[in-house]
């Protein structure tokens, strides 16, 4: 019963911090430091809730998806038949041009996925606390930005490198993915609407990514699985995540994402308190 418990509530919060501005890995950090779940017990319930929260995503946006499939096709037969123009790009087929663009950085941080794989696991409370303090100057700078009306029509290939840059700093614990490519988003002029849905979409490769490089840990621990706490977490993950979405997207549309700012900030300047004393008291 403990396990299910403690799975619950690791669940309750990836589905909420993988979507809400606050860092999912370093919410789960905290959790799983003060609930003493050793790394080795938590990676796997981990690449359960991602996939979850994947369900989430396709879920809140599968009309935007479904389009993005078939667009894909289309444009794939376009290339192989030599019909396809740069200029003659529709909003679908822009957006997935896009969505590679900002994916591209996070692809050249593979090679180094050992090196960061200690730092993300298993990170200092005070590199945790700096990390949060930094998605709270990001969110800040975001809500003072003047919003923009950028879609897939008008949208720039530097817009999308921007997006992808904070991307790939967000796999440090404490900088979250989506509050770092949504303020990215709305502080290149996105408008509200395509900012979320651009920077959730852009998530699914991270997400997929993350799920399977933990499910290459998992494989080669040899560790005892049990599959109750693992079903539950998948199930309350995609449910919790899927409603953090809408949160998500009814706080940018009401000009409320700036809580977030103050709340990391919070976050963060306890999580560094806490580092300090046990600097003092070790």
């Amino acid at each position: 019963m403990s396990n299910i418990l403690s799975a619950v509530l690791q669940a309750i919060v990836q589905g909420l911090t993988e979507f809400l501005p606050v860092s999912s890995s370093g919410h789960l950090a905290l959790v799983q430091r003060f609930t003493q779940v050793s790394p080795e017990e938590g990676t796997l319930l981990s690449v359960v809730m991602h996939l979850g929260t994947l369900v989430a995503v396709f879920i809140a946006f599968h009309s935007t998806i479904w389009n993005l499939i078939l667009e894909f096709f289309r444009m794939a037969g376009d290339l192989f038949t030599g019909k396809f123009r740069w200029k003659d790009m529709n909003e679908y087929r822009r957006m997935i041009v896009m969505l590679i663009v900002a994916t591209l950085p996070l692809c050249l941080l593979l090679p180094f996925y050992g090196k960061l794989k200690g730092l993300i696991s298993q990170p200092s409370l005070l590199v945790l606390g700096g990390c949060f303090l930094l998605t709270s100057v990001l969110l800040y700078l975001s809500d003072r930005v003047v919003k923009g009306d950028k879609t897939g029509r008008n949208m720039r290939y530097t817009d999308a490198v921007a997006i992808g840059l904070t991307q790939c700093a967000a796999t440090l614990p404490g900088i979250s993915r989506s509050g770092s490519t949504v303020a990215t988003s709305l502080i290149c002029g996105l408008s509200k609407k395509y900012a979320v849905q651009f920077s959730f979409i852009l998530g699914i490769p991270a997400i997929l990514g993350a799920g399977v490089m933990e499910f290459k840990d998992v494989v080669t621990s040899g560790q005892e699985v049990e599959l109750l706490p693992l079903a539950v977490g998948f199930l309350v993950s995609a449910v919790v995540g899927f409603f953090a979405i809408k949160m998500v997207a009814w706080l940018i549309r009401s000009d409320r994402f700036k809580i977030f700012a103050y709340y990391t900030l919070a976050v963060g300047a306890v999580t560094i308190g806490l580092g300090i004393y046990d600097l003092i008291v070790r």
